[in-house]
């Protein structure tokens, strides 16, 4: 799920019983016109603009994993390893990194730029549809397009079969269908379900897809929902490939946030990536905190400074209930881990040679309580390197140098929170922990690939 971070973590639930329910009768291809690479596809690229996500208005991880591990949706083995279907489209562009990965995408007929979050943690796109004359340019103006619909009342996805939602969907007075995303500070972003293309050029666009068309939010950027899950852009646009490479991240005061890049289809650089299989969890009904629709790694362990932590694989696996599961998450800025496997790393940097340097008493966030004074290098020096370990000996690297974030004010914390203190019992690895590296999310393998980068280079 999507959990950016500043100072307080504003967390909001998705009540969307829609999720369950099938959209069989939404079978649909790319259109395009003449090929120009093998696989039948169009290669197209975009710049984007650069923003600093200023409201946080993410997923109330705890809420949304109840709630989607309650779906009917028919769970699907893991498929043996197969040669990917050829995207129907073959799409580049490029993204701004500040606290979180903007993509701007042009979405209606003619077509409207809207600056999305991207995020593999989330289900149901968004966009904020208003009126020219009533908002800032930003926003969608549905009266613009000729391909934009709302969804009736009628509509299936109006009718959860769910009865233990709060507040799903529901007809407003103009018997459209409604939802509503909650925030925990009391404030919500709600609207109409709707139909709209994302046009990449006049010869390719997806058919109208179903996301959210927001008349009340407090952030004027939208989601991106790349998930598991049926309604996600990436499921209803049939993408067989999706990757990202996240750049180095700057400071806190920094003018320009890092570019980096973002596919849709094959990826050029995808020859020396490392895969890892997803975790694949039939059962997942069962399972509580369980969130299914995730992408979960099969972690094994943690490094740092060269030494292995003493932290059972066990505690990075889900139990029984759900709890230890561990998700890559392009939508979290930092890492957050399970009690155990926190408990080790800060005792490893605790009681190291950084422990001196320990700002003592300080949290960030209510959830980060490795922060220090001082130059931010030294520091990680200090720490050395971190590996996170996957099986079939695929790593996730993060230099010393990358170790810290600056959280302002001349403050730098390890970029890794403590679960329990969200509410939640997983472990999630955020972008903080992929600058410079490649990420590609192979869906008909069911595996994520790897690979080092200088993701800057990559967005040239």
């Amino acid at each position: 799920m999507a959990l950016l971070f500043k100072t307080q973590p504003f967390l909001f639930y998705l009540h969307l019983a829609s999720c369950v329910l099938s959209l069989s009768s939404f079978s649909f291809s790319f259109t395009h016109g003449r090929s120009t690479t093998p696989n039948n596809s169009i290669s197209l690229s975009f710049p984007l603009t650069s923003h600093r996500f200023n409201h946080l208005h993410q997923t109330d991880l705890q809420t949304s994993f109840v709630s989607e591990s309650k779906q009917k949706a028919s769970p699907r083995p893991r498929p043996r390893a197969r040669a990917s279907p050829a995207s129907p489209y073959h799409y580049k562009t490029s993204f701004k990194y500040s606290m979180a990965l903007i993509v701007a995408l042009p979405i209606g007929t003619p077509p409207q730029t809207q600056q999305m979050v991207l995020d593999t943690g989330s289900q149901l796109s968004w966009i904020q549809c208003h009126k020219k004359k009533h908002t800032p340019p930003a926003s969608f103006d549905p009266s613009l397009s000729s391909s934009f619909s709302i969804l009736p009342c009628t509509h299936p996805l109006c009718k959860p079969r769910i009865p233990d939602f709060t507040l799903p969907t529901s007809c407003d007075q103009n018997r459209l269908c409604h939802y509503s995303y909650f925030y925990a500070d009391g404030t919500l972003a709600e609207g109409n379900l709707a139909r709209e293309k994302f046009t990449f050029s006049r010869s390719q666009s997806t058919p109208p897809l179903i996301l959210g068309c927001a008349t009340d939010a407090t952030e004027d950027k939208g989601i991106l929902g790349m998930n598991l899950g049926r309604l996600s852009f990436a499921s209803q646009a049939k993408i067989s490939k999706f990757s990202y490479c996240v750049p180095t991240r700057r400071g806190a005061g920094a003018d320009q946030p890092g570019t980096g890049s973002f596919y849709l289809g094959e990826n050029p650089n995808s020859r020396g990536f490392q895969y890892v299989n997803l975790m694949i969890f039939p059962e997942s009904r069962s399972r509580p905190n369980m969130d299914p629709l995730a992408y979960t790694l099969p972690m094994q362990g943690i490094r740092m400074g060269g030494k292995k932590l003493g932290i059972p694989t066990s505690v990075f696996r889900p139990d029984a209930g759900g709890s230890g599961q561990t998700m890559i998450d392009s939508g979290s800025e930092f890492t957050y881990l399970v009690d155990e496997a926190y408990n080790k790393v800060r005792e490893q940097v605790v009681g190291g040679r950084a422990g001196a340097r320990l700002k003592k008493g300080y949290v960030y966030g209510g959830v980060a309580d490795m922060c220090f004074d001082g130059n931010p290098t030294e520091i990680g020096g200090l720490i050395g390197d971190m590996v996170l370990e996957l099986e079939k000996g695929v790593e996730i690297s993060i230099e010393k140098e990358r170790m810290l974030a600056d959280v302002g004010g001349g403050v730098h914390c390890l970029g890794i929170g403590r679960s329990s203190m969200l509410g939640v019992a997983s472990n999630i690895i955020g972008n903080f922990h992929q600058q410079n590296l490649w990420v590609e999310f192979d869906l008909p393998n069911r595996r994520v690939g790897f690979g080092k980068a200088d993701c800057s280079r990559a967005a040239a």
